[in-house]
């Protein structure tokens, strides 16, 4: 990897950053701390608690079914290829707090983006990687904090659609703020006709406007991706208001109008929604504990061993 991040950007990303989906080009593929054989050696020391390892199928009527699962002390190579054999995604989570690499390479790509975009401020940056299978998909969702898409290696395409109805509904958002669970939005497929599409190979990184609904799906063949997180000044502000227009309809049967980021009804928000936070009614609307429904086994039939455990 050369000294930057990024390649050079065209004279008008500047100005329409956070407004319109982008590709650029980027040279986190070419960082050895990214090549297959350092993230095996990652994937081995990572703690239970910070990955996701998932595997999907079909039910009989074509509906997707996920298991989450355990790596089993499976060595990091060995996970990795039984990714490339299909049905897996592995994600990993905050990987900048796991090695000095991840979190040098994540400030950088923000310093050198605060640089290029005026008025850009991001806080609590989290870097995630994502390593799946051929053909896999992630499902129609959106992000509440701002969201970029590294591809480093495979290929995979990306639809992303317009944040506004019918794509997206406010309440949706709320409902990701009250329940933490992003896949919680309704997908038709009359909303492909609205959605730009990209094609990402190694080198490439998308950005798009915040909230913006997309999904994900890998050509045939191995994909690693990171994943980069934020949270703007903005970003925040709405976050609250979500959350607590969020506890105004499910607690209170109140329908809320306003979604100001300014004013009294915004700092009436955010008083609600910090008191909510405190209460003891708050940890009841999060995602439930997740049954580990499979460990890994490359040495068994198949490369999964049923299990059930339960993991926060």
């Amino acid at each position: 990897m050369n000294g930057t991040v990024f390649a050079p950007w065209l004279d008008d990303v500047q100005g329409h950053w956070n407004q319109r989906p982008m590709r650029l080009q980027h040279h986190l593929h070419e960082h050895p701390a990214l090549q297959l054989d350092a993230l095996a050696a990652l994937v081995e020391s990572y703690p239970r608690s910070h990955y996701a390892l998932v595997h999907t199928s079909r039910h009989g009527d074509g509906s997707a079914r996920w298991r989450e699962g355990d790596l089993g002390g499976t060595p990091g190579r060995a996970v990795i290829e039984a990714i490339a054999g299909g049905s897996l995604w592995l994600n990993l989570r905050q990987a900048n707090e796991r090695a000095p690499a991840y979190a040098q390479l994540l400030e950088q790509a923000y310093a050198e983006i605060a640089s290029r975009v005026p008025g850009f401020e991001a806080g609590a940056l989290k870097m995630g990687i994502l390593i799946s299978s051929p053909g896999a998909q992630v499902h129609y969702h959106c992000d509440l904090p701002g969201q970029l898409l590294w591809q480093i290696h495979g290929r995979k395409r990306v639809w992303v659609y317009p944040a506004a109805a019918p794509c997206l509904q406010p309440e949706w958002l709320e409902d990701i703020a009250y329940t933490g669970f992003e896949f919680s939005l309704v997908y038709d497929a009359s909303f492909d006709r609205m959605a730009m599409v990209f094609d990402l190979e190694p080198g490439q990184m998308l950005t798009w406007p915040l909230n913006a609904p997309h999904r994900v799906e890998n050509a045939d063949c191995l994909n690693v991706s990171v994943t980069t997180e934020h949270w703007t000044p903005e970003n925040r502000r709405a976050q609250k208001v979500h959350l607590a227009n969020a506890v105004l309809r499910h607690r209170l049967g109140l329908r809320p109008r306003s979604r100001a980021l300014v004013g009294p009804h915004y700092w009436a928000k955010a008083a609600l929604q910090a008191a909510w936070r405190r209460s003891p009614w708050a940890g009841q609307t999060q995602k439930a504990l997740r049954p580990l429904e499979f460990r890994l086994d490359p040495q068994s039939p198949g490369g999964l061993v049923d299990s059930s455990i339960r993991v926060a």
